[in-house]
């Protein structure tokens, strides 16, 4: 049936006309172009979010709104770190950029790159001693309220009166008046998590050695990970620290924040598409000169790359509304895959000069229909993993591959139809080498060559595999410079370790069960505090106590107030007359409760909010119509509300993690409490994934075994299949021999041999008159494909790298084995003639 349909489509395609296909093509290019155009005016862009490659985790809806609101938090904070030898030149370098920077944010509105600008604030103290003051009855220190809970009043009067000749105390008549034993301002400074840092004159501080460092920080308007908010971000604080160093020199900066990774991803990839797409190019240019001394072949791998290249952009934009960087490092790969139909097409006519280009297409045409389709379906197979930047590689390589078939296909037999020059040279060295090959291959198919060759593999194999590791951390994606990872490390340091990645998840069926746990849960955090196991934390309930808390506290402070006032203002010299106010204030305050809705109206409380998780956005903090950082309101998340579930949620940041295991162990059999790890939920995806990536190319292996058996009979199609079987488990045991983990990016690679290794078997397996022609091809294929992905291995980004490493041992090891298809099945034929004669 596939004979037959091959045969319909070559009388198809002798009978059509050059110039009408030449058209087709034509008009084909010139809709994309136009597509394109109109999708990148409609707001199709470039992204270089490394996050966006990342896969879709499935979580429940209240863990992966944490997660989106975790990201929305960190993502776009920027921290400078100015490290002066002296407070006084610290603070003063702090203040001139703030004011640097403030002063873009007004020339440019709501264009500034940087909004929130801020050191430390100097109003927070005051804002929280208003908002607290009236609910300073419900409010009690630990050691307070043990002192009340053992009727020990009289340590709390020692204080108070402590207090009240302490020159730097807070006492004064009217707190005195108000709460004459002194518990609040405990309260108050109870609230202030402990740190390194301090503030002076609006500027937060913290030692680094016999230095100082004052910290600035700021949030990014758009995110990192946009190039033209990078471009902006970037030229702001340039302006700002170019001003600093211009009036302090020996300032030293520390910056931190996604900023500074994104940058360095940004630019490494458009080095490494300009670097490496060039010399791809150039690569081939040389090659096609080299085999054919014309300028036309050259021409037309031009246009054959070109048009590639066109529909692979147009396609991905189609599908995806972007183009991520990354996809275009990948994308360079294809220049050597699109140009090797060029390859098979010129190295036809160089073998037999008197055919037509037309009937060169149509003489190529099913060997090269069938290559297309495997290879096609291999990108396919990469387009199966959860990665939506690998999804993008998937479309925009096939797609890259469907125009270079079609310009084979419509515009080669009109373009190429002039004579090539003598091509003798590269056909006999082709077929030089295919004789060396055949020589060789005699020798394999007595028992006791195909005994020692199969012993070698076996060994090669055996010995590769056994130590082979996997590495499935996800951080190999992309690691950035220590240019920008020691400054960042440093300024963490400074900050107590500040965020990590990792937090806790509290959620409960409602608000006070919620606030009830958290207070459950920050006593379990401090202990790991004290065994090193985490360097600091923010919760909610330093905050929000609960209401059972809020009370315990309330019945505690009854027994100053309803049963020992009076000894209480005796003993401190206070007017007995200030008894029936503080009584009528203790009575008034009993249904007066702190709680998250008023909390969150606060500019404190609004900066927290975003760890407050309500069943439904519009009755959250973050939800109910307060303006965001950048003005705009969040009503816009009620409609959804209904999907978050009926959980309350809450969000406890983690800093300074040493022992991430140890934290697991602690909450692993906790069901309110859960640890998110994105990372390493990611990274199990991707082993799963890598798992999964490989039976699929076993499978694969199994269909192309069937398919091929309808063409070639069972015997030649096992070993055509068997080429890139075996190239792919020698770079397995290369890739073990070597040292160098295996991890999805190894797995997808394989499958890319498979689908462009099958196409060398594929063209050995159909070759004729001694496959000279085949054997160029494959030759300068092979070259092409290798330049592209050895060029990738040499990529930073360590994705990249193990994607190129793999794809080049693999098409290596592919070249060596595939022509021993034809010399393997030329020996077969003649085993079967001297047995037929024999017989």
């Amino acid at each position: 049936m596939a004979s037959n349909f091959g045969a319909r489509a070559n009388q198809a395609l002798m009978q059509s006309s050059p110039k009408w296909r030449l058209a087709i093509w034509l008009l084909l290019m010139l809709s994309a172009s136009l597509w394109t155009l109109q999708l990148w005016q409609n707001g199709a862009r470039v992204q270089s979010d490394i996050l966006a490659m990342l896969p879709h985790l499935q979580q429940d809806k209240l863990t992966e709104r944490a997660l989106n609101q975790v990201e929305a938090t960190l993502a776009d904070q920027v921290y400078i770190a100015l490290v002066a030898k002296d407070e006084t030149t610290a603070i003063a370098a702090a203040k001139l950029l703030m004011q640097k920077l403030e002063t873009d944010l007004v020339a440019r509105g709501k264009q500034g790159a940087l909004t929130d600008i801020r050191s430390a604030d100097m109003q927070l103290g005051e804002a929280l001693g208003q908002f607290y003051f009236p609910h300073r009855f419900k409010l009690l220190t630990a050691p307070q309220a043990e002192a009340l809970a053992s009727q020990n009043i009289e340590s709390l009067i020692e204080a108070a009166t402590a207090q009240l000749y302490n020159a730097f105390s807070y006492a004064n008549s009217n707190l005195l008046a108000q709460d004459p034993l002194l518990l609040f301002p405990a309260n108050l400074l109870a609230l202030a998590p402990s740190s390194k840092v301090r503030a002076s004159q609006g500027i937060l501080l913290a030692n680094q050695g016999d230095n100082v460092a004052a910290v600035v920080m700021a949030k990014g308007r758009e995110s990192a990970f946009n190039p033209n908010a990078q471009l902006a971000q970037m030229t702001a604080l340039t302006q700002g620290l170019d001003a600093v160093k211009q009036s302090y020199p020996d300032i030293t900066v520390l910056k931190a924040g996604a900023l500074f990774h994104a940058l360095a991803a940004t630019q490494t990839a458009k080095s490494e598409i300009s670097i490496l797409g060039l010399a791809s190019l150039l690569g081939v240019i040389a090659l096609v000169w080299l085999a054919f001394r014309s300028v036309m072949p050259l021409l037309l791998a031009i246009v054959t790359i070109s048009s590639g290249l066109l529909l692979a952009v147009t396609f991905t934009l189609s599908v995806f509304g972007e183009l991520h960087l990354l996809t275009l490092v990948f994308g360079t790969s294809l220049i050597g895959i699109a140009i090797d139909y060029s390859f098979h097409f010129y190295c036809e006519r160089l073998s037999n000069t008197e055919r037509s280009a037309k009937a060169t297409v149509a003489y190529i045409f099913p060997t090269v229909t069938l290559a297309f389709i495997t290879s096609a379906l291999a990108y396919v197979g990469i387009g199966l993993a959860p990665f939506p930047g690998m999804q993008q590689v998937a479309i925009f390589c096939a797609a890259g591959l469907l125009g270079a078939y079609l310009t084979l296909i419509l515009a080669y037999p009109l373009l190429a139809g002039s004579r090539l020059p003598e091509g003798s040279r590269p056909l006999a060295l082709a077929g030089t080498y295919l004789a060396c090959l055949t020589q060789l291959s005699k020798r394999f198919t007595t028992p006791l060559g195909m005994g020692m060759f199969a012993l070698v593999i076996l060994v090669w194999c055996l010995v590769g595999v056994t130590k082979l590791t996997v590495d499935d951390d996800i951080r190999h994606l992309q690691q950035s410079p220590a240019s920008v990872t020691e400054p960042e490390n440093q300024l963490r340091q400074l900050l107590s370790g500040g965020t990590d990645n990792q937090f806790l998840l509290v959620r409960a069926p409602s608000e006070e069960a919620l606030l009830q746990q958290l207070e459950r849960v920050s006593p379990m955090l401090d202990t790991a505090i004290t065994n090193q196991e985490l360097g600091n934390y923010v919760s909610l309930s330093r905050y929000l106590p609960s209401h059972r808390k809020q009370d315990t506290a309330y019945h505690l402070q009854g027994k100053i107030y309803q049963t020992q006032i009076d000894t209480v203002l005796t003993s401190l010299g206070l007017d007995e007359n200030l008894k029936p106010e503080l009584q009528a204030a203790y009575l008034a305050a009993k249904t007066e409760y702190i709680t998250p809705a008023t909390f969150f109206t606060l500019g404190a409380g609004k900066q927290l909010a975003p760890l407050w998780l309500a069943p439904n956005e519009a009755n959250s903090p973050a939800g109910n119509g307060q303006p965001n950082d950048d003005g705009a309101s969040a009503e816009h998340g009620a409609d959804q509300g209904a999907d978050y579930g009926a959980d309350y949620g809450a969000i406890v940041l983690l800093g300074g993690i040493q022992q991430i295991d140890a934290l697991k162990a602690r909450f692993a059999h906790d069901g309110s409490v859960q640890l998110i790890d994105k990372v390493a939920d990611i990274s199990a995806v991707m082993g799963h994934y890598r798992l999964l990536t490989l039976k699929l190319l076993a499978l694969a292996l199994g269909i192309a075994l069937l398919l091929f058996s309808l063409n070639f009979g069972f015997k030649k199609a096992a070993v055509v299949v068997a080429v890139p079987a075996l190239a792919a488990l020698l770079t397995l045991a290369t890739l073990g021999l070597t040292g160098s983990p295996l991890s999805l990016f190894h797995a997808l690679a394989l499958i890319l041999v498979f689908g462009i290794g099958i196409d060398y078997s594929l063209f050995f397996a159909s070759a004729q008159n001694h496959g000279k022609a085949v054997m160029m091809a494959v030759f300068m294929s092979a070259c092409s494909t290798l330049l592209a992905f050895g060029l990738l291995a040499f990529s930073q980004t360590q994705a990249i790298h193990y994607f190129g490493l793999t794809l080049s041992l693999g098409i290596g090891f592919t070249f060596l084995l595939s022509p021993l298809i034809l010399t393997t099945t030329l020996a077969l034929t003649t085993n079967q003639l001297l047995t037929t004669k024999k017989s």
